[in-house]
């Protein structure tokens, strides 16, 4: 068994837009738990918005979007050993609970625990070279195969909230979906709904995103340009009206926190059609909608937050297999001392930026 270094470098969170490039203890693991030098760590609004507006007290080392090689494993760990790459899913469910009984996993008391921490409060610790693995976690642990990345394994977290997502809408094949935003999470949404044999209608603020869109399988696309609202509702519901010969959309998935382009996606529902909040994280904020328009008209909304433990395999062999091939989704990589700069990319992206990751590798 190789030494391993007593200390390591860590990015520290210390408050509201304050993260500090420190030096930490490398996390003793417990004889159920595992030891993993990160090699890859994505960057998740989630934990932009914990930094950017300081809504959990310090310290804490976040990044939950982690991949990396075992280097220690526990004396009862089995299925492991060192060497192995592996990524790493920091919330898993009971799977006993009334909630996990209900398929509400994200509402778990132990899916709300965090099972990944390079120190302090337990926070994904993705921002660190070295990070450990509860024991509730360890059913969260994937291996990699040989010919995938550690980015691809970095992916398999975001990919499965989408999938999740995906999963709660009452689809069939055929049926129009619009995707309101085209950034990372948009672009595997209409991936993922075009291997569901959906019809998707993209739209973005940015034609190179939208030109991406059509390549992960956008069957329609639009500019959802900066006019006034009434311009952009008389343009869109054109499109709508005519890909569904007047029969409205059957879904809509707002992936951008827009309550207007909400609103204006839910106005464009058919009857019994399902509007899907993927992006209104932000407690406290509130729109007005018709209640008739989901009572009379029958029109569900839903939300869909985090992850799906029972689609981990199914997200496995989409991404390791590439038919969701997440490596043109990573347009910029940062080393673990540039953390800083990597969250304030991704928390005000420019019009060549998609998803951006911590890279040790």
């Amino acid at each position: 068994m190789s030494a391993l270094p007593k200390t390591m470098r860590a990015v520290v969170y210390r408050g509201a837009k304050d993260l500090r490039v420190e030096t930490l203890p490398v996390p003793r693991i417990g004889a159920s738990e595992l030891l993993v030098k990160v090699a890859a760590c994505g960057v998740c609004p989630t934990d932009i918005k914990k930094i950017e507006y300081g809504t959990v007290p310090p310290p804490r080392v976040f990044g939950h979007e982690t991949a990396g090689t075992i280097v220690r494993v526990g004396a009862r760990v089995r299925g492991f050993r060192a060497g192995e790459r592996v990524a790493l899913h920091h919330h898993v469910p009971c799977l006993d609970c009334h909630f996990c009984r209900h398929h509400a996993f994200a509402q778990c008391a132990t899916y709300k625990r965090t099972g990944i921490t390079a120190g302090f409060e337990p926070a994904g610790g993705g921002y660190a070279e070295y990070v450990r693995v509860l024991p509730f976690a360890l059913p969260g642990v994937v291996k990699i195969p040989a010919k995938n990345s550690f980015e691809e394994g970095a992916m398999l977290e975001p990919v499965n909230t989408v999938l999740k997502a995906v999963r709660r809408l009452a689809l069939q094949r055929g049926d129009v979906v619009l995707v309101a935003g085209q950034g990372p999470i948009g672009l595997m949404f209409t991936r993922l709904l075009q291997l569901e044999g959906a019809q998707v209608l993209a739209t973005d603020l940015l034609n190179s995103r939208l030109k991406l869109a059509r390549k992960f399988g956008a069957r329609f696309t639009q500019n959802a340009s900066r006019a006034k609202l009434s311009t952009h509702n008389s343009q869109l519901s054109t499109l709508v009206s005519r890909v569904t010969k007047h029969r409205g959309l059957d879904a809509a998935i707002i992936a951008v926190p827009s309550d207007a382009v909400a609103l204006e996606a839910q106005s464009l529902l058919r009857g019994g059609g399902q509007l899907m909040l993927f992006a209104h994280t932000k407690r406290g904020d509130a729109f007005t909608l018709d209640p008739a328009s989901v009572c009379v008209d029958e029109k569900d909304l839903l939300g869909s937050y985090s992850a799906d433990f029972t689609l981990q395999r199914e997200v496995a062999r989409l991404v390791f297999s590439r038919k969701l091939d997440v490596r043109p989704l990573i347009t910029h990589r940062f080393p673990l001392e540039k953390t800083a700069d990597a969250i304030a990319l991704a928390s005000r992206p420019t019009e060549d930026s998609l998803k951006i990751v911590v890279s040790q590798d």
